[in-house]
């Protein structure tokens, strides 16, 4: 539910809440089509190895064990597809991302790889998840939630739809902590990647938003008590690549 009158950021814009949602899907309208190849761009290729750090810690069963995994904001599918290929015959994905061109993109890679019975895809708002409580082995959002509006509700949902005993994790770009290393992040952030935005996709302002919106969101301990405000227990996280990232987890007890 919005609240009336609030504020939120629009990576260093201040907009109204209920204005948020709105910006961010026109972002991904906007990228959708070379989303992943941008990710390789931006990322020299780490967004590959982070990911694969994520699903080393959900660590799917192998075997027919039923595992029902909900990964929210991953319209193009890729967290899905690699814990498709690394699980068993039990496993089945379901990919939520609130942009019909995301998912769009997603549904045409599943096809493509042959694994479109084991992920499905459907449209809905991380604040407000169309699906039962207690329903879902493992929840997972990878680089997402920073463009929730309202972040607290996001974690309450993804509590409420997990089974007890199972596992909340979110990779999501974090705080740089080495000397040095945060200069040369800071310049690659704001003086590459929008222009290879608007060289790639034709567009630098979706780009420039993305970047801001990193120092927008907050830092790792401050992140993690939202994650246990939300319910979550054992609640830690991981840095990777000097801080540029950080795997966050908790359980539902």
């Amino acid at each position: 539910m919005d609240r009336p009158n609030q504020t939120t950021h629009f990576g260093f814009r201040d907009v109204p809440l209920g204005e948020k949602q709105t910006l961010v899907n026109d972002v991904f309208h906007s990228v959708a089509q070379r989303y992943d190849l941008m990710n390789d761009l931006m990322s020299v290729g780490l967004h590959r190895a982070w990911k694969d750090v994520m699903i080393t810690a959900l660590d799917p069963p192998k075997g027919d064990r039923p595992f029902a995994l909900l990964d929210v904001a991953g319209g193009t599918g890729d967290i899905a597809f690699r814990a498709a290929k690394t699980a068993g015959s039990g496993f089945h994905a379901t990919v939520c991302d609130i942009n019909t061109d995301m998912l769009a993109v997603g549904r045409e890679r599943a096809t493509k790889q042959h694994l479109d019975d084991r992920v499905s895809f459907v449209e809905g708002n991380a604040e407000t998840l169309g699906f039962g409580d207690r329903a879902f082995d493992a929840y997972t959002i990878a680089f997402g939630i920073r463009n929730v509006p309202q972040i607290d509700l996001a974690l309450r949902e993804a509590y409420r739809v997990l089974k007890p005993g199972s596992r909340f994790l979110c990779l999501e770009f974090s705080t740089v902590d080495v000397p040095g290393l945060d200069k040369i992040y800071d310049l690659f952030s704001f003086k590459v990647i929008p222009p290879l935005g608007r060289a790639v996709t034709g567009d630098a302002e979706s780009y420039q938003y993305l970047v801001e919106s990193i120092r927008k969101f907050p830092r790792p301990n401050a992140f993690a008590e939202m994650i246990g405000a939300a319910g979550f227990a054992r609640v830690k996280w991981q840095s990777l690549s000097g801080g540029i990232v950080a795997l966050h987890s908790g359980w539902r007890l």
